[in-house]
């Protein structure tokens, strides 16, 4: 068995992530894993689990957040949408 690095459960079912700098990361759960790993909007502070829009290095949850946040570009954003087809 295997600790959660972020509960710290006791779990026979933990999954290991492994980031692109090498990192391992070990959770019990998908909730925990998006706790530690995910981006936090820096609009809102949500987490963003989705795709997201993130302009000159900095992460929004959608491009709605990207406009308020008044940064360079901002404006601009938009949330992509599928073509229904």
């Amino acid at each position: 068995m295997s600790e959660c690095e972020v509960c710290g459960n006791d779990y026979a079912m933990v999954f290991e992530i492994r980031t692109q700098d090498g990192g391992r990361h070990v959770f019990d759960s998908f909730e925990c894993a998006v706790h530690r790993l995910a981006p936090v909007c820096e609009h809102c502070s949500c987490r963003v689990i989705g795709h997201g829009v993130q302009i000159e290095g900095r992460f929004f949850c959608c491009a709605h957040c990207a406009r308020r946040a008044g940064v360079p570009h901002g404006e601009q954003a938009a949330d992509s949408v599928g073509s229904g087809a």
